[in-house]
């Protein structure tokens, strides 16, 4: 279905990993018409765009930033230059989508909030799963109460990855699982707290593999388990409730989702005086996989970023959100410095 105004134009500033998916996004989005490739290698931007396409290409930013054309920008290079120009492109009058993390460091996403909203700008931060079907149906089914009180939440995110020499493992596999974890939660169950531990057993000078444990309002608990160095792919989160608990596999196609009637149940409260196994009793009921559509999530991202600058409003991910993740994860390099220690989430002053 075309939407019913003029398409966003749109440039997209990186063309290294990311940067060809939101190029080939753009182009397939009835909603952005793509002016621009900037990156600073003049033969890889045009390498993304094709010699025949009629998106330019460039490696000056300044020549996208100058042309009125360009409504909104998408940027795609190493998290160190997130907070730049990302601030460059709202100060020239420019709506920003930035890859995540929003980034390097929560003062500089506050400045890219702060700015933002002073001048009128649609933020944005590309958490990517946050517009799959099935983290929408996990979001709704915590919502909708489905799952019963919320008891955990345990992530995995396994895979031979790319090990690199200026981030470790959270900053980079982390915010996916944070994201997810921000837009599943109920308000006033986000973590004010986080310990984290890391290993480096390469001698690269970055933690390689990492496990962060939260803990949420309730005495419920968050995990993440990120790992660069695994020989298998995993990508699994389980959302376990006091009814059901739900489990999604990302690697499986067929059933993403799985909702199991399955739990514990206690009888009153234990006593250490009576036996517990008279107390505690084991539900076995059906399991549910419902059917979701297969689509893919970046396409659910451009079109949420032109309907935010369309409709001038938030778009689901926006600055706040980014924002959120990233005190997560300075808390964590905090816990990492500090032995695993438990350390707070800072709020914003």
């Amino acid at each position: 279905m075309s939407e019913m105004w003029d398409p966003v134009g749109v440039a997209v500033v990186g063309a290294g990993y990311w940067g060809p998916n939101l190029v080939r996004n753009f182009l397939a989005c009835e909603s952005t018409d793509l002016h621009w490739v900037c990156d600073t290698s003049l033969e890889r931007a045009w390498n993304v765009v094709g010699r025949r396409s009629t998106v330019r290409a460039t490696d000056r930013l300044d020549a996208v930033l100058e042309d009125t054309a360009v409504e909104a920008v998408a940027i795609a290079t190493p998290v160190s230059t997130h907070g730049d120009l990302a601030l460059a492109a709202i100060q020239a009058g420019k709506h920003v989508l930035v890859e995540k993390p929003l980034a390097a460091s929560v003062q500089a996403g506050e400045v890219l909030v702060d700015e933002a909203r002073r001048l009128g700008r649609v933020l944005m931060c590309d958490h990517t799963y946050c517009y799959t079907p099935s983290v929408a149906k996990l979001r709704a089914l915590v919502h909708d109460g489905e799952l019963g009180e919320l008891h955990y939440v345990d992530s995995v995110r396994l895979n031979l990855g790319l090990v690199q020499a200026d981030t470790d493992v959270f900053w980079d596999l982390a915010p996916h699982d944070l994201s997810i974890l921000d837009f599943i939660l109920p308000d006033g169950c986000i973590p004010d707290a986080v310990a984290a531990h890391g290993a480096d057993p390469m001698g690269v000078g970055q933690a390689c593999i990492g496990y962060l444990s939260m803990p949420l309002a309730g005495g419920a608990i968050a995990h993440s388990h990120v790992n660069w160095l695994s020989p298998t792919k995993i990508r699994t989160t389980v959302v376990g409730g006091s009814r059901r608990t739900v489990v999604w596999d990302d690697l499986h196609p067929s059933q993403r989702i799985s909702i199991y009637d399955r739990g514990v149940e206690l009888a009153g409260v234990l006593d250490p005086e009576e036996h517990r196994e008279s107390q505690v009793s084991y539900r076995v009921g059906d399991i549910v996989a419902p059917a979701l559509p297969e689509r893919e999530a970046l396409q659910g991202v451009v079109r949420e970023f032109a309907r935010s600058i369309r409709e001038t409003r938030a778009p689901v991910t926006d600055g706040e959100a980014g924002l959120r993740v990233l005190r997560v994860l300075e808390a964590a390099t905090r816990s990492l410095a500090n032995g695993g220690a438990l350390e707070p989430v800072a709020a914003r002053v």
